[in-house]
């Protein structure tokens, strides 16, 4: 059984009880570990047994030490890569909506301008 595993390090873990509050966890090296229910998702958790099951295997970032010295954990950084396939997803759509509206705002302007040419050619006359 590892001493102390250090803050920030990301652990393999195991999902051996789950509450309202959060679940708790059997980390690889046979210690206990807990993760709050703020902590298992970016995303807004109503139940964490939507996100987690036990029995489930998860990894984990170390983020300090609960009151009963039991490992805190948090799910919300994940692992770079699934956290960078999503920030790449975001950006690919981000730049197609922007690329869209660049589009339609060109497509309004010049519409303005043709109604403007045409009122100034009416007053002309």
């Amino acid at each position: 059984m590892s001493e102390s595993i250090a803050q920030g390090s990301f652990v393999n873990a195991k999902v051996v009880d789950i509450k309202k509050f959060g679940a708790f966890v059997e980390i690889e090296s046979g210690e206990e570990g807990f993760i709050h229910i703020s902590k298992v998702s970016k995303k807004y958790v109503k139940d964490v047994t939507d996100f987690l099951k036990v029995g489930q295997e998860i990894t984990g970032k170390v983020i300090g030490k609960t009151k009963d010295g039991k490992y805190e954990l948090s799910l919300r950084e994940g692992d770079s890569k699934s956290t960078s396939d999503e920030g790449a997803a975001n950006s690919e759509n981000f730049e197609k909506k922007l690329t869209r509206f660049l589009k339609d705002s060109d497509r309004k302007i010049s519409e303005y301008r043709k109604h403007l040419d045409k009122k100034r050619k009416s007053r002309r006359r």
